[in-house]
């Protein structure tokens, strides 16, 4: 080590990657004895440090959460890292720009010229909308929220109506629109945004929700709760930013197997109109005339094999199959069915509504 002042940096390192630490692995990390690990211990605690002392066999230290926020300290990697963390802030959907961005500039502010310019480098915007059009999670809200998800208590909130234009509003599990945007409760949009989740009726206003929180899911900008229904009896999907929690929280529960597995597979099977699976309703297979490379950027969660230097078989999904059809259409590429019979007979359908459209 080069001094005690690079020694306790490093010590003070050491005990903030790692819950406990025994003396003799810290002596040995460090370099030096255990009788100077507990002088060095001694003089981060008089700096304001909280640091334990832990019983056992090896003995050992622990730094504890303090009332106050003492310095930290990080390595290189750690403060870039943080640094591209707070410039992404404003695409997390939670209202929390400002205060993002005052956190970028007092890290900024006390790094070093090198680490300074790195950052400086990373240069790039966060928000996925104009701000225009952003929608925003009160912080308040997702902490409380959380908070309930974390120890299982019942959440009582009022849930706001979705405005009258919205895809969605005021419908219940709706099919797929002509232009291939679905509707309904657990839809989504063609920005992957789920649409039509559970919402108050737009005329008469609607008693506390009462819901068991099994989740929390963030995806494309908007934060959504998985939670079970108790006045519904039934799995719902609630949007944070029209959720306004009351207080204080419910009984404690015992959670439930969500039908899918997981908060996140739920959601993104309600987004294909499923329940059980994140499957899409309708799975199609067709072969087409364009290299593998040229239909991969349009692939989403497509599955593409290469048949030839030319063509491509693609397996791919959607909430109907004429849904499906509009999508392989947006190649401008011949294409020839493979299976199922339901898609070869859409595609019929609409070839003889295609001719019929024609006026010569």
């Amino acid at each position: 080590m080069t001094g005690p002042s690079s020694r306790m940096l490093t010590l003070l390192s050491l005990l903030q990657a790692r819950r406990d630490w025994p003396g003799v692995a810290l002596a040995g990390r460090l370099g030096v004895t255990t009788r100077t690990v507990r002088r060095d211990v001694d003089r981060l605690r008089e700096l304001g440090y909280q640091i334990s002392a832990v019983k056992g066999p090896d003995g050992g230290y622990r730094l504890a959460a303090g009332s106050e926020l003492p310095p930290l300290l990080f390595d290189d990697e750690q403060a870039v890292a943080l640094a591209v963390a707070l410039q992404h802030a404003p695409s997390s959907g939670v209202d929390i720009d400002e205060a993002a961005a005052r956190a970028l500039a007092t890290v900024r502010q006390v790094m070093p010229s090198r680490l300074r310019h790195r950052v400086d480098g990373v240069q790039f915007s966060g928000a996925g909308a104009g701000a225009g059009s952003r929608v925003l999670v009160d912080p308040g809200v997702l902490e409380a929220v959380s908070e309930a998800v974390r120890l299982r208590r019942v959440l009582r909130f009022d849930y706001k109506t979705r405005p009258a234009g919205e895809p969605g509003a005021g419908t219940e599990p709706g099919p797929v629109s002509q232009t291939g945007a679905v509707t309904g409760a657990g839809a989504v949009t063609g920005t992957g945004a789920v649409t039509g989740t559970d919402a108050v009726s737009q005329t008469t206003p609607a008693p506390a929700r009462r819901v068991e929180p099994h989740g929390l899911v963030a995806r494309t900008g908007l934060w959504y709760l998985v939670a079970y229904d108790l006045d519904r009896d039934d799995w719902r999907i609630f949007r944070l930013d029209r959720l306004a929690p009351r207080t204080p929280a419910g009984a404690v529960f015992t959670p439930r197997p969500i039908p899918t597995g997981d908060p996140v597979t739920f959601l993104a099977a309600r987004a294909k109109g499923a329940t059980e699976a994140d499957l899409w309703p309708c799975v199609g297979q067709v072969e087409i005339d364009l290299p593998a490379a040229e239909v991969l950027p349009w692939a989403r969660d497509w599955r593409v094999e290469p048949v030839s230097a030319q063509a491509c078989r693609v397996t791919a999904g959607s909430w109907s199959w004429h849904g499906l059809l509009a999508d392989l259409l947006r190649l401008d590429a011949p294409f020839r069915v493979v299976g199922p019979a339901a898609l070869a007979d859409e595609a019929d359908a609409v070839a003889g509504r295609l001719s019929r459209a024609v006026v010569r």
